[in-house]
């Protein structure tokens, strides 16, 4: 997986930044996100085919708006300007940027210039996202218009003999159509990219280079059975063979024969040194009576350090300590411009309750699809590498209220069904998350001409993008039906089943 060819994407704080280096990628073309003061003489060392401007909320005219050094316009690499990214090129190029009469925000059609090489195959009018306040009034000398709206006169403008090219609206967002060949025409027409970012060739880089770094040295992996965790394991694994060691932390909060798959897995399939520690009693013991679910999840954390800690000085000093750190990881910790989403306790600071000397994290240019293609590659299981997203803390957050072995039972036997009727289905693909609940709801109920007062599974499932916003699944009735059925005939204990058809916001994805 070449790196000779990368985009680089000055972060100017916008929401949707990530997306813009997926999309690069996506057309096979290495993308780095960097912060968008970067250094002149940083960015020649990069070397890069292309530079990509994003969007921000800032007004170019803000004391504290970020800006970038004009000589980047002087390098002679081809520059594209996103939303905020046009805004501050026609600024910084001597245009004029003003605050718009008429704001413009949803899909828009426009205009455009479709002989422009930005444009090259489109139709004179194409809907793309628009999210702006501010516009380019007046374009810079050696700019024209390629692009307008009814309200927004320079939607997209170019000075093809400099090769800077800039757009009001996001082409990155899916709601905008054909934007991905928007950036397609400006790798390849214009940055004149041969597209050679595939996944084979990163897979061989990457275990060449780890055989070089690592060489006889022992590295240690934390493994949850998590996609990225046992990703960067078996690279690993590829790598340096047995001098690596795996700890799988199995904290009896995973799955239905989820512990015993991962350990299948990697000890027989991989023949990785494996060390599994049982340790559900003293989870659960932790647990017991704890009703609040950050202290839930606070616990867990705790917990599964200090035995990741035991476990590791029985092995003692170890040189390297590998982490599934992956590039969302990397941008939402805030080490790009953007607003901090959320932190990442492998990002940003080393643990210091393992002996090593450094840190490794082969996955740290990844992004998730990325991470499960190179699973794939390495021969690791579909249905591990495609295995629903799971939280950290397991079943205790599908568990409303006190984490007891019979309730732990009761869910991972309806969650089997559920999951199990979904694959039979063929939905397994298209839903992107399914899961049940088991509420702390007890209601009446009747079978075989006895009541009962049992418990009330919920069942949910989500269909989104980005996990960031989602909608509820229009599973059929029937398999709706099959499922309940199922369950509260095969589960002891619970005698109703409910489907939870809210849409996130304004609830979540997960109840806890």
């Amino acid at each position: 997986m070449s790196k000779n060819e990368t985009i680089l994407i000055l972060d100017f704080g916008g929401q949707y930044n990530q997306l813009i280096a997926r999309r690069v990628r996506e057309c096979n073309v290495y993308s780095e996100v960097v912060p968008y003061d970067i250094t002149i003489e940083k960015i020649k060392e990069k070397n890069p085919k292309g530079i990509i401007f994003t969007g921000g909320p800032a007004s170019v005219y803000g004391e504290e708006s970020p800006k970038c050094a004009k000589e980047i316009f002087e390098l002679g690499i081809p520059v594209l300007g996103i939303c905020y990214g046009m805004q501050l090129m026609a600024h910084t190029l001597g245009g004029k940027v003003a605050r718009a009469d008429k704001k413009e925000y949803g899909t828009i059609e426009v205009s455009i210039e479709n002989n422009s090489l930005l444009f090259n195959g489109f139709e004179k009018t194409n809907k793309f996202l628009m999210s702006h306040t501010d516009f380019v009034e007046e374009v810079p000398d050696g700019f024209i218009n390629i692009g307008y709206t009814n309200s927004c006169p320079n939607a997209a403008i170019e000075n093809k003999e400099k090769n800077l090219y800039a757009i009001q609206f996001h082409p990155e967002v899916n709601s905008s159509k054909n934007g991905t060949k928007v950036i397609s025409n400006f790798l390849f027409n214009i940055c004149k990219c041969s597209g050679d970012w595939i996944i084979s060739s990163f897979v061989e880089d990457s275990i060449k280079k780890l055989k070089e770094k690592i060489g006889n040295k022992k590295a240690l992996c934390a493994l949850s059975g998590g996609v990225d965790s046992s990703v960067a394991a078996v690279l690993l694994s590829k790598a340096i063979g047995k001098n690596l060691t795996c700890i799988f932390v199995d904290h009896g909060l995973l799955r239905k024969n989820e512990g015993d798959e991962v350990e299948e897995i990697f000890r027989n399939q991989f023949d990785v040194n494996l060390i599994r520690v049982n340790a559900k009693e003293q989870f659960l013991s932790k647990l017991a009576g704890v009703i609040d679910p950050e202290k839930k999840r606070k616990i867990i954390g705790e917990e599964f350090i200090r035995v990741f800690e035991k476990e590791a000085k029985k092995i003692g000093q170890v040189d390297f300590l590998v982490q599934g750190t992956i590039y969302p990881d990397v941008i939402e910790s805030g080490l790009g411009k953007s607003s901090v989403i959320k932190s990442h306790h492998n990002v940003g600071g080393l643990p210091d309750y393992v002996d090593f000397k450094e840190i490794v994290e082969p996955l740290r240019s990844l992004f998730k699809d990325e991470v499960r293609k190179t699973g794939l590659e390495l021969g690791i299981p579909e249905n591990l590498v495609y295995r629903q997203p799971f939280p950290g803390p397991g079943l205790a957050i599908r568990i409303i209220g006190d984490i007891t072995d019979e309730k732990l039972n009761i869910l991972k036997e309806a969650d089997s069904i559920f999951r199990e009727e979904i694959a039979k289905a063929g939905l397994h693909k298209s839903i992107n998350q399914y899961f049940a609940v088991l509420t702390n709801l007890k209601s009446v109920g009747v079978m075989g001409d006895e009541r009962t007062y049992d418990y009330t599974i919920a069942l949910r499932a989500i269909e989104t993008k980005d996990f960031m916003t989602g909608v509820w699944s229009k599973i059929p009735y029937e398999i709706l039906e099959t499922v309940s059925s199922r369950i509260v005939n095969e589960v002891n204990f619970v005698n109703r089943v409910v489907y939870d058809i809210t849409s996130k916001p304004p609830a979540t994805i997960e109840w806890e």
